[in-house]
C-alpha cells in the first residue's frame, strides 16, 4: 500500500510539474513588450457593461459572469501570464470612455469608424443583427411600423445604435436610455414603443419581459472585434493573432453559447 501511495505521488508531482511548465510556456512565450503594452499596470483590466452576452451576464442565481468580453479578456490574460480584473460599468459608452482614458484595457464592442477614433480594433470576431423589440400592444409590431409619427424608440444612451437612429429615423423619436435595465423599466411603462440593439441584448431583455418579442427583420449589423486603448502598436501583431487563434480554435463560439449569445450572422 505505501509503495503504490508513492507511485501516486510522484505522479502527481510530476503532473503537477508539466501544468506548471505548460503555465509557464504559456506566459514566457510573450514578448516581455508585448504583455508590458496589453497590460500596462501588471493586471489585465477587462471593461465590461451588465445585460449583453457579448460583454458581460450572470448566470440565474449565480454570480458567476459570462460573456465575450469576460471570457475572451481572461484568456487573453492567462496567455499573457497576467492576472485579470473585471471592471463593471453601466454602459457600453463608459467602456470606450474607460479605454479612452486609459482606465481598462480589453473589451469586445461594435466596431465602428466613430470608435475607431478612440480605441484600436482587430479584425472582426462575431456579426449581430440588429433590430427592434415591442411588447404586446405596442404600436410597433414589425420593422415597417418603426419610422412613424408619433412612435418612440428607445436607444442606449451613447450608442451607436441611437447615433445611427438619430439620422435614420425621420419621423420616429429616439429615446436615450441611461442602461439596459433602465431600458426595460421603460418599455413597461409604456414610456418607449420599442427598443432597438444587438439582438443578442434584445433577447436577453426579452427573457425578462412577458411577452416580448424580437421582431423579425434587421435594420443593420454590428462587428464585434477586440478593442484596446491607442498607443498600444507594439502589441498589434500579438493581438490580431490571439483574435484570430479563439476564433479558429473555436473559444469565440464556446464562451458565445455559455452566455446565451443569439442573433448573430455571418462575418464577411
Amino acid at each position: 500500500m505505501a509503495m503504490v501511495t508513492l507511485r501516486r505521488a510522484r505522479r502527481a508531482l510530476l503532473l503537477g510539474g508539466a501544468a506548471w511548465l505548460a503555465g509557464c510556456a504559456v506566459s514566457t512565450a510573450v514578448a516581455p513588450d508585448v504583455r508590458r503594452v496589453l497590460a500596462p499596470t501588471g493586471t489585465l483590466r477587462i471593461g465590461v457593461y451588465p445585460g449583453s452576452p457579448t460583454s458581460m451576464v450572470r448566470s440565474a442565481g449565480s454570480d458567476e459572469m459570462r460573456g465575450l468580453s469576460v471570457e475572451l479578456g481572461r484568456e487573453l490574460a492567462r496567455r499573457l501570464g497576467v492576472p485579470s480584473e473585471v471592471i463593471v460599468f453601466q454602459r457600453v459608452a463608459e467602456v470606450v470612455d474607460a479605454l479612452k482614458g486609459g482606465r481598462a484595457d480589453f473589451t469586445i464592442t461594435n466596431a465602428t469608424p466613430a470608435r475607431a477614433q478612440d480605441v484600436d480594433f482587430t479584425p472582426p470576431l462575431v456579426a449581430l443583427e440588429l433590430g427592434y423589440l415591442a411588447l404586446p400592444g405596442s404600436p410597433v409590431q414589425s420593422l415597417a411600423d418603426v419610422d412613424r409619427p408619433g412612435m418612440r424608440i428607445g436607444v442606449t444612451q451613447g450608442s451607436t445604435s441611437q447615433g445611427v437612429l438619430t439620422r435614420e429615423l425621420k419621423r420616429a423619436r429616439v429615446v436615450p436610455a441611461p442602461s439596459l435595465q433602465a431600458a426595460g423599466e421603460m418599455l413597461q411603462r409604456r414610456e418607449v414603443d420599442a427598443f432597438a440593439t444587438n439582438k443578442a441584448i434584445l433577447h436577453e431583455l426579452a427573457d425578462g419581459l412577458s411577452g416580448a418579442r424580437v421582431l423579425e427583420g434587421r435594420w443593420g449589423l454590428e462587428h464585434l472585434a477586440i478593442a484596446v486603448p491607442k498607443g498600444r502598436d507594439a502589441a498589434a501583431d500579438y493581438l490580431r493573432d490571439f483574435a484570430d487563434t479563439v476564433r479558429k480554435q473555436g473559444l469565440v463560439g464556446s464562451a458565445a453559447a455559455r452566455a446565451g449569445l443569439r442573433g448573430t450572422a455571418e462575418v464577411p
